[in-house]
């Protein structure tokens, strides 16, 4: 008798969509960052059941309950940890984590830097809007200097994180940085994300409305980001401004700004090239504050640099199949005996 095979029904944006009152501050730039999730999510060839999404505590944090698949709202600055421990018992899973600057990099930033160098089959969203917004407006590890907030109140005496740099230090298989307002750039990189095997570092300019309302407000506005944002591509010269008309160059190891036209050409200019781990340095620390007067060089956007390792889950599937070959399944009360064991006798 034949059998009639039924295909899977097409998802949509709306299949990841929760019943849940969507609730954070109307304006902020989450709204954003979780509808371009939703775009993608039907997309990335992975089964709705086989998708978690983790968060510590923050206002991103509120994602898993957006999100109409298998989620956890953990504890602050512990998403990373969990979402180790769920992938190594659990590889298949695409697991996604959500967490912010304050999350991430302040109570959490050990357990961040710990994940990416053990380079777990994650994606990391790092929300970034310079800010602590959920308790209501406190400087955060990448406020700027002399940033007058709550706690501040005289400005930040604090040296910020460059949270691509930590991740490059941390050594990263993929760092990347996109931005709440260009949804089609974050659609691309969240993609990308997914697509690497190993753990991926996106961190997300995203505007908290309330508490920092405009931040990054020179990258976002039609009447000043063409000359402030660098959109990476791979093979592609580093040229930016409203007519294309400037580029950056190296002048033996150092960047500079260059006008293209009688003196200066696209050829000129530095390509971009994702698995250069040296110039990818240079490019994650051109983070120059706009507002000063001195400021030249535009805010790089896309991806800064992709490489390959073994993901420790696959590394310690492998040791656990060896160990059994070699050794037998083990004997739990051995194990927890130790090796070092003595019998005292009359």
């Amino acid at each position: 008798m034949a059998t009639e095979t039924i295909a899977a029904p097409t998802l949509t944006a709306k299949d990841f969509a929760t019943d849940q009152e969507v609730r954070w501050c109307p304006g902020c730039g989450d709204y954003s960052i979780l509808a371009q999730v939703q775009k993608i999510m039907p997309g990335i060839g992975v089964p709705k059941e086989n998708i978690v999404i983790i968060s510590g505590i923050g206002c991103s944090s509120r994602f898993p309950y957006y999100m109409n698949t298998f989620g956890m709202h953990s504890i602050h600055g512990r998403a990373t940890a969990i979402a180790s421990g769920l992938k190594a018992t659990r590889p298949e899973l695409s697991v996604w984590i959500v967490t912010g600057d304050g999350d991430g990099l302040s109570i959490g930033g050990n357990h961040t830097i710990h994940l990416l160098r053990r380079n777990f089959d994650v994606n990391i969203m790092l929300f970034n809007n310079q800010i602590y917004g959920l308790t209501k407006g406190q400087y955060s590890p990448t406020s700027e200097t002399n940033k007058v907030t709550k706690s501040t109140p005289f400005g930040s005496i604090d040296h910020p994180f460059n949270p691509l740099a930590l991740a490059m230090g941390a050594d990263a298989t993929f760092i990347a940085r996109s931005m709440d307002r260009d949804p089609k750039h974050l659609q691309t990189l969240l993609t990308r994300s997914h697509q690497h095997k190993g753990a991926s570092f996106l961190e997300i300019y995203q505007n908290c409305n309330i508490f920092n309302d405009g931040a990054f407000e020179i990258f976002t506005e039609k009447s000043s980001k063409a000359d402030h944002d660098l959109f990476l591509e791979q093979g592609k010269p580093l040229v930016f401004g409203a007519n294309q008309n400037k580029g950056i160059r190296l002048n033996g190891l150092q960047p500079e700004v260059v006008e293209l036209g009688e003196n200066f050409s696209a050829d000129d200019c530095w390509i971009h090239d994702e698995k250069d781990f040296y110039k990818a340095q240079t490019l994650i620390r051109m983070f120059d504050d706009p507002h000063q007067s001195n400021f030249q060089f535009p805010r790089p956007f896309g991806v800064f640099y992709e490489t390959e390792r073994p993901c420790y889950e696959d590394m310690l599937a492998l040791q656990i199949e060896e160990t059994i070959a070699t050794k037998g399944k083990g004997n739990l009360d051995q194990l927890l005996r130790g090796r070092e064991v003595w019998e005292i006798k009359d």
